[in-house]
């Protein structure tokens, strides 16, 4: 097996980390195409979470987790595993409250402006994370073409 030098041997990277980048992308294009703020709120903030758990997947703590610990968030853990990503995390450790309220049915808890800069933030952190694992972006073709 021939190595390229300049990147990366893809093994290092955990299976599962392409497919949740992938599913990253899926969502960020679903936030695009959402009209209701809460519909592109809810798709961008999980696609930053999928594109967080790829790079846990890809690089796994070092020690295994214990019984009588708590589950941890991705974004509890990110900033142990990628410290540069400590500001990320926070930023979307407070959306998943917003997220988690309209989960529950209250659409009404963030408006258009909140939606597209979460939006924008989750493509911006999805595209991070797509380089620190030296996975390209996978661009999702678009479902249909209108005719001019």
């Amino acid at each position: 097996m021939q190595v390229d030098p300049v990147r990366r041997p893809r093994s290092r990277v955990g299976a599962s980390a392409p497919a949740l980048l992938r599913m990253a992308r899926d969502l960020l294009d679903e936030a695009a195409e959402a009209s209701a703020p809460a519909d592109r709120y809810l798709a961008a903030h999980l696609a930053a979470l999928r594109a967080g758990a790829a790079l846990l997947a890809a690089r796994p703590e070092e020690e295994p987790p214990s019984r009588a610990r708590k589950p941890r968030s991705v974004w509890e853990r990110l900033p142990k595993t990628e410290p540069e990503l400590t500001e990320w995390a926070a930023v979307f450790a407070a959306s998943a409250v917003k997220r988690q309220s309209i989960e529950a049915g209250l659409a009404h808890v963030v408006n258009a402006a909140e939606a597209d800069d979460l939006h924008s933030d989750a493509e911006v952190f999805v595209s991070a994370i797509e380089y620190l694992l030296d996975i390209p972006a996978q661009q999702s073709l678009p479902l249909s073409t209108r005719a001019s």
